[in-house]
């Protein structure tokens, strides 16, 4: 049980550090956000920004709720261990 969640810790922490490293990247990849960016003021940057934040916290918060539910809910449909094959008459 304690090495699980070890192991569900590094996991994290290396997710973590892998969505750090990757926003560089990604930032520069959309050309339009860059030109109206480049040609607006001060409000309209951080409304972009805003806007950036919006769209990616409901997806994140989703996959985040789905792999919680999924790992709580992983042992449910693991055939017990004394439990006879059903597909063996096959």
């Amino acid at each position: 049980m304690r090495e699980s969640r070890f192991r569900l810790a590094r996991l994290a922490l290396a997710g973590f550090i892998l969505l750090l490293t990757a926003v560089p990247a990604f930032s520069q990849s959309c050309s339009l956000c860059y030109t109206q960016a480049a040609s607006a003021g001060a409000r309209m940057i951080a409304a972009l920004q805003i806007g950036i934040v919006v769209l990616v916290i409901p997806p994140t918060l989703g996959s985040i709720g789905m792999i919680f539910v999924v790992y709580r809910k992983r042992n449910q449909v693991r055939p017990a261990a004394g439990a006879p094959d059903s597909d063996s008459s096959w």
